[in-house]
């Protein structure tokens, strides 16, 4: 009877598969009851509503078997996964020798790797001792982990994987260059983009690489600008020092910008041609800008240069000429208005021409329109032509006439924003907002980007304010790029005087005696309170002193915790530690 009720499921379940083949209509699949410690790695499904009469809204099927189906992306539990990596981790460290960091590394930053592997088990059983069992006798391909634990995705993966090796240590030149890089402080998170980008580079002979990094340090960049540079540039490391970016540096220099300014200009999803950069700033020079211009120019936006290597400038000059504009004119018009190359203008401009266009106006009166109304026209977003019609309730020739007789009325008729009155432009004191954009354009923000707006509301202070609270963290002896990172992280820290960013400085020196590249790893401890900072740290101290605490806890452990853990775990571990912690707030002075 129990044999013959097997075989029956049998018969159901590969029935349920050839459906499934000839792609019959189902609804998603659903966790049928949630997982337990008990059995963690088994996982039932649920399948809802088949279109067949043979199977039950009750039938019920493992990840194993599911797994088996085309196109199935299985899921398995936390626990499972957990397990997974532990199991990995110690097949690459204990069994392949790997070191600590780099089976830690591979293992907790390869999910779809594991998933694979989990999906090759039985997890019906514990996966911890079927997986391990697995690879006893199943030599993984070491790297397909590895690849994707360095940031890059499963579909980049076949190109990469070497054909006939399996092993990492059977290319122990790669493996030496990719320690190299590590070693220098390139995330791993960005090395496998440069492996895509530069594979060359991972081919050098023992040594080589170590001395093309330290080539560009030569060039009196810091190590950190170096690390993002190669890092969103590795072709630089092909072959000796780029000689166009070289070029770059020495033009910049002219300019009074220091080496390491690049450094955060510089972005990952960005692609940098140095030479179109090079022809950018001799353009600018010979249209008439001076260097105090473009100074001003690069140093408020950086994107001109930096976003698509001047590509914009160049598109923005083919369009003038285009539409009848002389040389000379073009060139008055970047000398008079030079804040017109900004990001921001130069889309505003292109658009407000396509607008134009489209409602089919001739091009000498765009191009007088231009000529006379450049700075408005680059400073208003419009509206797109079919809307203001439907607005209007005129069709395009009449619009089109509307704007020869007045061209003002554009701005009033197909702005987005009216424009405003004097009292309400004063009253902004746009001067102080271009400060503030100007600063936050040198902390590598894009004008008028979705994070410049948000970065906008989160730093509070005049430009000149938040300069100086910049300056101070610089001055106390941090990397300029370094300190770009900690507030970015966190932008509370400039949102304090500059007297309280120095009072902490000295406070976590002085007194706690911690170093202080202590706040890169946390940076958040310039924005806490002071009230906070000395309560917390006076009763640490007081337990140090006691032999209660360890010596060197990190600030993040004194200071991120909730109020019930420090008392949990900071208070209450002495007898006495409760009357001493009343005793410390009460006579804490506030901030």
């Amino acid at each position: 009877m129990l044999l013959s009720r097997n075989h029956k499921r049998v018969s159901e379940f590969s029935e349920m598969i050839a459906k499934l083949n000839h792609s019959v209509l189902f609804s998603p699949v659903g966790y049928d009851k949630p997982i337990t410690r008990q059995n963690p790695s088994f996982i039932l499904f649920k399948v809802r509503s088949f279109h067949t009469s043979t199977l039950t809204n009750d039938a019920k099927v493992t990840v194993t078997e599911l797994a088996k189906l085309p196109n199935f992306t299985p899921r398995f539990s936390r626990i499972a996964r957990n397990e997974a990596q532990n199991v990995l981790f110690d097949y690459l460290h204990c069994t392949r020798s790997f070191s600590f960091t780099d089976a830690e590394h591979i293992s907790k930053n390869s999910p779809r790797f594991l998933q694979t592997l989990i999906s090759k088990i039985d997890t019906d059983k514990q996966v911890a001792h079927s997986l391990t069992k697995f690879l006893r006798y199943n030599p993984i391909n070491e790297f397909e982990p590895f690849f994707e634990s360095l940031g890059l995705r499963p579909s980049e993966l076949s190109v990469l994987l070497p054909r006939h090796l399996m092993f990492l240590s059977d290319d122990r030149v790669m493996l030496d260059n990719f320690h190299v890089l590590c070693g220098y402080g390139i995330p791993r998170s960005k090395i496998g983009k440069m492996y895509k980008e530069a594979k060359e580079i991972f081919g050098y002979d023992y040594g080589i690489l170590a001395l093309k990094l330290q080539a560009y340090e030569n060039l009196g960049l810091s190590k950190s600008t170096v690390i993002k540079l190669i890092s969103c540039c590795p072709s630089l490391l092909i072959g000796g020092v780029n000689c166009e970016f070289v070029k770059v540096l020495e033009r910049l220099k002219e300019l009074r910008f220091e080496n390491d300014w690049i450094g955060g200009c510089l972005s990952g999803k960005s692609t940098y041609n140095w030479n179109r950069m090079l022809d950018t700033v001799d353009f600018l020079d010979k249209v008439g800008y001076t260097q105090e211009q473009m100074h001003h120019l690069f140093n408020t936006n950086p994107a001109i240069l930096f976003e698509g290597s001047g590509k914009k400038v160049y598109i923005m000059f083919g369009r003038l000429l285009k539409l009848g504009l002389k040389l000379n004119e073009i060139y008055s018009l970047f000398i008079q208005n030079p804040n017109i190359l900004s990001i921001k203008c130069i889309k505003n401009l292109l658009r407000a021409m396509d607008f134009l266009l489209e409602i089919e106006m001739e091009t000498e009166y765009i191009a007088s329109i231009i000529s006379n109304h450049i700075q408005l026209l680059g400073s208003r977003t419009l509206k797109g032509p079919r809307t203001v019609c439907k607005e209007l309730k005129v069709g395009r020739d009449g619009l089109c006439q509307v704007i020869k007789e007045d061209p003002l009325k554009l701005f009033n008729l197909v702005s987005k924003s009216k424009i405003k009155s004097n009292e309400q432009e004063s009253s902004q004191d746009p001067s102080k907002h271009q400060e503030k954009t100007t600063f936050l354009s040198r902390l590598g923000y894009m004008e008028n980007s979705d994070e410049m707006s948000k970065a906008l509301k989160q730093f509070r202070g005049r430009g000149d304010q938040l300069q100086e609270r910049f300056d101070c963290l610089v001055q106390a002896g941090l990397d300029y790029n370094i300190v770009t990172n900690i507030v970015k992280q966190a932008p509370t820290v400039l949102n304090q005087s500059k007297d309280v960013i120095e009072r902490k400085i000295d406070y976590l020196r002085n007194y706690l005696g911690y170093p202080l590249e202590s706040v890169v790893s946390f940076p958040a401890y310039l924005g806490y309170d002071m009230e906070r900072i000395s309560q917390r740290f006076s009763m640490y101290v007081w337990l140090r002193e006691r032999g209660a605490a360890k010596p060197t806890l990190s600030l993040s452990t004194i200071l991120a915790c909730s109020d019930t853990r420090f008392v949990k775990y900071f208070v209450d571990v002495h007898p006495e530690g409760p009357a001493m912690w009343e005793k410390i707030k009460n006579h804490s002075p506030s901030s």
